[in-house]
């Protein structure tokens, strides 16, 4: 598909330029005489198709011409490009492209403010690319031969369907019909949709804004670097195109950006440039025996306390090690972690802030979340992409990253059902219109929940606490249970911290290894690190999973699997990476080990004898004796379920609550209405939620 390019001659009378076209062509021969002399001999020399133009320096050189560059780009652009080829380079420049950059901040427009006024102008958006299109070759020039007297004519192409030449230009001949097309000059183009930054549209629908990109601006590398997921600014001439309705040419316009320059905002795994100061200064860390100690204290510094979240954050950050065995199935290498806890304990502002400090990372919250956002959906776009196209969903967008995903338990159901594939295989499979494709996801994903009852119960069981199916919840490396328990010690270290971060001291909650220079470590670590398992960590490994799996029943709050013995492989592998070490040793192990020990901790269950430790409750609103009448209590309307269905007699309920010993049941009964454990559909009945 062909933009509808406007062809404008800088001469013709309705040319609103201010210049002439022999004055345009002057002066940009002499600023490239000036400035860019050596670019174009080194561009020409190299077969380069494009030379990057700082915009402020032709500001700089002339004032004048910046402006009509802004207000008549087209134009002058072409006028530049007639320019380069009477700079004295010794070579043919013909075919280099222009590309500017650095435009004044004036010049950056939002998506959604993009008026009729804006057309035909240079204009600068940012924005992430929502859909892209395949590269495919475009018509820019056809040759037709005249059947009747073989002459030939070259017919620039600037419709969005071929078209031909009225009549044959040879003044002998005349013919009007049976025109061939007997060559054709052909450039690679490609359609992409860009859609505004979530953090600049205050609730509304984000704006989006197709864009034509073409030549060099579909070369592989630019290819990644506009592919679905990547934030980019783009430079550009923003144009019309007539709507199309059954047939018709509307009267309402489209508009689409032709693209004249692309850089990404967002820094790519491969885009991070790592001197060799950078290296010497990576390893100087590594080999730091307080190297862990630094990281937690870089994740979140402005949070006071969570030590085990905190480390837990950053063995995920780094990552294990993917494997792919001799059967072909591959284990996964990336590290999930679920934050279970109640409210006003920082989950949402940890997840945020571990979002940034990885290339690609993502922050989505629960309730705005669906399927296809998380995964990838197929849409119709007939306008600009020609047919069904593969639209990324947040997994997709962050492979090789990581995805903070907030109010987990508010992601409905049926959307959770996409992330059993997405969690342990790591791809999305996806079959609809005529597209079958399967989508990497090799995605960490750092969710964050709020318990059911409003405040976390370590005596009851994860799965009953928050609305998340079990086989999701199994997948989860480490689970925290972040409790608010009031502390009067504690409590005042967290008032100070807080004073101090917002207030007084400012300074102390930057974090010790910089952000930039972080996502620098660990991209070295994921690149250069690949640890082995030792027999002396694996041994160590090994035994804790056996003695874990021994020790856990079914009253255990938090069930123990298979999974978790992997898991405690990939936090050791992680652990490994941080210090840049081959082998895995007994300490990353032992590190594995005592974090899966705090989050089972965490949920109430006690590792050294296998017993749930509700003592460990203490100071919370709900004694341990209250909640074991509440046990009693779900498990007599459980019971009466059976015989009445969901809606249960409360007088059934009390009767059978004091032969089972309960001997406040009225109490108990209104406790657990008070707090939303049940509800009255009707009076006299009770419905457990």
């Amino acid at each position: 598909m062909v933009a509808n390019f406007r062809k404008i001659k800088i001469n013709s009378k309705d040319n609103l330029s201010t210049m002439a076209k022999e004055d345009l062509v002057e002066k940009f021969s002499e600023f490239f005489d000036e400035y860019y002399k050596n670019e174009l001999i080194t561009a020409a020399n190299e077969g380069k198709r494009s030379v990057n133009i700082d915009f402020s320096m032709i500001d700089k050189f002339d004032v004048e011409l910046a402006d009509e560059l802004l207000e008549n780009p087209e134009e002058t652009i072409i006028a530049a490009e007639e320019a380069i080829r009477q700079v004295d380079t010794g070579l043919t420049a013909a075919h280099i492209r222009l590309r500017f950059f650095n435009l004044p901040e004036t010049k950056e427009t939002r998506i959604r403010t993009l008026r009729a006024e804006h057309i035909g102008k240079f204009i600068v958006v940012e924005g992430l690319v929502k859909r892209a299109s395949e590269v495919r070759p475009e018509v820019e020039e056809a040759i037709f031969e005249c059947p009747q007297c073989g002459n030939r004519m070259t017919i620039v192409q600037t419709e969005r369907m071929m078209h031909g030449p009225l009549r044959c230009d040879n003044e002998s001949c005349g013919n009007t019909k049976g025109f061939k097309i007997v060559g054709q000059k052909l450039f690679d183009a490609r359609w992409i949709v860009l859609e505004e930054p979530f953090e600049i549209t205050t609730g509304e629908r984000p704006s989006d804004l197709p864009v034509y990109l073409k030549e060099d601006l579909t070369d592989p590398r630019m290819q990644n670097k506009t592919d679905p997921g990547n934030r980019i600014k783009i430079v550009g001439v923003l144009k019309e195109l007539p709507r199309r309705i059954k047939g018709t040419r509307s009267r309402q316009m489209e508009i689409y950006l032709e693209a004249n320059h692309v850089e990404a905002v967002e820094t790519e795994w491969e885009e991070l440039e790592i001197t060799s100061e950078d290296e010497q200064k990576i390893l100087e860390y590594a080999n730091d025996p307080e190297i862990y100690q630094k990281l937690m204290s870089s994740v979140a510094p402005a949070l006071y306390g969570l030590q085990d979240e905190k480390e837990a954050i950053a063995l995920q950050l780094f990552g294990g090690e993917q494997k792919i065995l001799k059967d072909n199935s591959r284990i996964r290498g990336d590290i999930h972690i679920l934050l279970v806890g109640d409210p006003s304990t920082a989950k949402s502002q940890l997840m945020k802030v571990t979002s940034m400090l990885i290339p690609r990372g993502r922050y989505v919250s629960g309730k705005g979340v669906t399927q296809a956002g998380l995964t990838a959906s197929v849409v119709r776009d007939e306008e600009f992409m020609g047919g069904w196209v593969l639209e990324a969903g947040a997994l997709v967008l962050a492979n090789r990253s990581l995805l903070a995903i907030d109010e987990f338990e508010k992601v409905d159901k049926s959307d959770v059902v996409a992330l059993h594939e997405a969690m342990e295989q790591q791809s999305i499979s996806i079959a609809k219109a005529n597209i079958v494709a399967t989508l990497p996801a090799r995605t960490a994903i750092l969710a964050g929940g709020n318990p059911k009852y409003g405040r976390f119960d370590p005596y009851m069981p994860i799965k009953e606490q928050i609305d998340v199916p079990e086989t999701i919840l199994a997948r989860f490396d480490l689970k925290f249970a972040m409790r608010d328990i009031p502390n009067v010690e504690r409590d005042e270290k967290i008032a100070e911290h807080i004073l101090r971060s917002r207030f007084f001291a400012m300074e102390e909650t930057q974090p010790i290894i910089p952000t930039d220079f972080l996502k620098k470590y660990i991209a070295y670590s994921r690149k250069n690190c690949h640890p082995q398992m030792s027999q002396e960590a694996a041994k160590e490994v090994k035994a804790f999973y056996l003695e874990l799996r021994e020790r856990s029943g079914e009253d255990s709050p938090i069930s123990i699997t298979p999974r978790q013995y992997e898991a405690l492989m990939r936090l050791a592998e992680a652990s490994a990476k941080i210090q840049l070490r081959p082998i895995v040793s007994k300490d990353d192990a032992l590190r594995s080990i005592n974090l899966m020990k705090a989050s089972l901790r965490q949920f109430g269950f006690e590792p050294e004898t296998g017993k749930i430790d509700i003592d460990r409750a203490e100071g919370a609103r709900v004694t341990s004796v209250q909640r074991n009448k509440i046990r009693m209590m779900i498990d007599v309307i459980s019971e009466l379920e059976k015989a009445h269905g969901k809606e249960v007699p409360m007088d059934d309920i009390l009767k059978n609550a004091h032969v089972q010993g309960i001997d406040d049941a009225e109490n108990i009964l209104r406790k657990m209405l008070n707090e939303g454990m049940l509800y009255q559909p009707r009076l006299g009945f009770v419905n457990k939620l």
